[in-house]
């Protein structure tokens, strides 16, 4: 297999061809990222349940727990929420403690690839107060996970993501695992749904 040395691009099946190293915006289509990220287990799959816990289905609870939070929030920052781990539909998702042993190696290719896909949907760099609320909800996303879904105690969660807020109806219907394709779906409809350009 000495022609595969060196690659480094994923294909997807969308027909593109995506270089993890060296993303285009032009190869991101949201399909794949839809697709991708239902497939990709919250927790290494360490979660209660008949199904797994996907990324696409912690990324709409990241996006309903920031918009409870800031509920007059543009259809561009509810994206910049619900695309926060967007990247992990190719680079799957790794959890905090071995990120950081892996390093800046990893963390360098999370970037290039999150810039390539807020390009291709038209989306600015957060500001430090957009990047605050990602950080926030996805603290209180993760805490609700651990202990509802992933077997944490609430002491181990407090001391890893912080206090436990109440979280509202809707987040907390996002806490059932749901099917794949059911992932698949409400993500991409929600992707969808905000999107559309903001009324003047």
């Amino acid at each position: 297999m000495s022609g595969d040395r060196g690659r480094a691009w994923q294909r997807m099946l969308s027909g593109r061809r995506l270089d993890l190293l060296d993303p285009a915006p032009r190869d991101v289509e949201i399909a794949d990222i839809a697709h991708g990220l239902a497939r990709v287990a919250r927790w290494n799959g360490q979660t209660a349940g008949p199904h797994v816990f996907s990324v696409a289905q912690h990324a709409l609870l990241v996006e309903a727990i920031g918009r409870a939070r800031a509920p007059d929030l543009a259809g561009a920052a509810c994206l910049e929420l619900l695309l926060h781990d967007a990247p992990e539909y190719v680079i799957g998702d790794i959890i905090s403690p071995f990120k950081a042993a892996i390093g800046d190696s990893y963390k360098a290719v999370e970037r290039r690839l999150l810039i390539a896909i807020r390009q291709r949907f038209g989306l600015a760099e957060p500001g430090p107060e957009l990047s605050a609320l990602v950080k926030l909800a996805d603290g209180i996303a993760a805490s609700h996970e651990a202990t509802r879904l992933a077997g944490f105690s609430e002491a181990e969660a407090d001391a890893i993501f912080g206090v436990r807020v109440p979280l509202g109806p809707e987040a907390e219907a996002l806490l059932a695992p749901w099917p794949t394709g059911v992932a698949q779906a409400r993500f991409l409809a929600r992707f969808q749904a905000l999107a559309q350009p903001d009324p003047a």
